[in-house]
């Protein structure tokens, strides 16, 4: 069982002032031309489909084409797609009933009553049945209804409680496809500037790994760097694109898996992508950096840090008149660093719960135990679920 494991997408996602469009749909159709190269026996796409949960009519043209074009593979390909924090579930799951008759299948919300379980679809090949099972991005109190009071108080518990009521059979292949910020222990996964309203304060929004682990491979998305996080056979794919300076080092590309016997090892690809423009970071003097631009990086995404000590004329005009797309441009010299230590402190800012615990042992002298902790915990998770 061959299959391309996908994630974050987010189409109609802009760079600064730039429309992506164009970016997003030479990527997409390099992935179409994969398929029709490797043939995969299916294509899972981990969330975060759109870049907003109220995607314009252009986004979901880019989307849609994408899977139009997909469908016209022959022998036909299944897609599996879950919703991601970016989308809209309900939005991701109108007419899946529809688009299930044409092999995409889409779980665009966890399930909501006590009879509804997640999607499972089932895939065969020469070693067996495959069951993929969707598990769209939620939160607690998407799914704490389900379950008796007071059993659900984390994302951790969600996931796990979620996991076990449909009491998978693990003496056959799994796949999970999972929209959330997993960890391994105190590991946490690396992540770069485009993530950072992803991550809670004080680990809120954390699941650990051992939930899932029992998975013969695990389809995350979430994060927008390839990594494993714990086993090799739990994943992160990353992003097809660059979105943020900070991923300008990354290499992007798409996880391609291949499962074979049960206990036999997953064999397990990262296949490169070549993207219409490059995300760089130009930094030097002005002169220096003018003097880089070539017929075949000129029109890629730039951000530019001038180290001249001495103000050059009009920079961002001679700089406009070699980069097309610029993204940025700072000064960083002995008299902006000198500017910035004389005005600014480093202000260490603590997680809600660590605050509280002080403010706790201020007032009370003594630290909180366990069962008080915990409610606040809870507490913090409420109030982070209705932002």
């Amino acid at each position: 069982m061959k299959f391309f494991h996908l994630s974050d997408l987010h189409i109609g996602k802009q760079l600064n002032h730039y429309n992506l469009r164009d970016d997003q749909v030479f990527i997409l159709n390099q992935l179409v031309e994969k398929s029709k190269e490797l043939r995969p026996d299916a294509i899972v796409i981990a969330g975060d489909i759109y870049d907003k949960s109220i995607p314009s009519a252009e986004a979901v043209t880019v989307f849609d084409d994408f899977l139009t074009k997909i469908s016209q593979i022959q022998p036909s390909i299944p897609v599996f797609i879950i919703a991601g924090n970016h989308d809209s579930a309900e939005r991701l799951d109108f007419a899946n009933s529809i688009l299930a008759k044409h092999n995409v299948f889409i779980a665009g919300l966890p399930p909501r009553d006590k009879d509804e379980y997640l999607k499972k679809i089932t895939l065969n090949d020469e070693f067996g049945e495959v069951d993929f099972y969707l598990l769209p991005f939620l939160k607690p109190g998407y799914v704490r209804h389900l379950f008796e009071d007071g059993d659900i108080t984390s994302y951790d518990d969600a996931v796990r409680k979620i996991i076990e009521r449909e009491n998978i059979d693990y003496s056959k292949r799994n796949v999970l496809v999972s929209h959330q910020f997993f960890t391994f222990k105190d590991l946490k996964p690396e992540t770069c500037d485009s993530e950072i309203s992803l991550i809670s304060v004080g680990g809120l929004d954390n699941v650990d790994v051992s939930a899932v682990k029992d998975f013969d491979y695990v389809a995350l998305g979430h994060i927008h760097g390839p990594q494993k996080i714990g086993y090799e056979h739990i994943r992160y794919t990353g992003t097809l694109l660059k979105y943020s300076v900070s991923e300008r080092n990354h290499n992007k590309s798409f996880t391609v898996v291949n499962m074979q016997n049960k206990n036999d090892a997953i064999k397990i690809e990262q296949i490169k992508l070549k993207p219409l423009r490059d995300l760089r970071l130009e930094e030097g003097l002005l002169e220096e950096i003018i003097s880089r631009a070539t017929k075949d990086n000129k029109d890629d995404y730039v951000s530019v840090i001038l180290k001249d000590e001495i103000d050059q004329y009009k920079p961002k005009d001679q700089l406009e008149n070699v980069y097309s797309h610029i993204l940025e441009i700072r000064v960083d010299n002995s008299r902006t660093r000198s500017k910035l230590e004389a005005s600014s402190e480093e202000i260490e800012i603590d997680n809600p719960v660590t605050a509280f615990e002080k403010f706790f042992f201020d007032m009370q002298s003594r630290e909180m135990t366990e069962d008080e902790r915990k409610a606040i915990v809870e507490i913090v998770s409420h109030i982070k679920e209705s932002e």
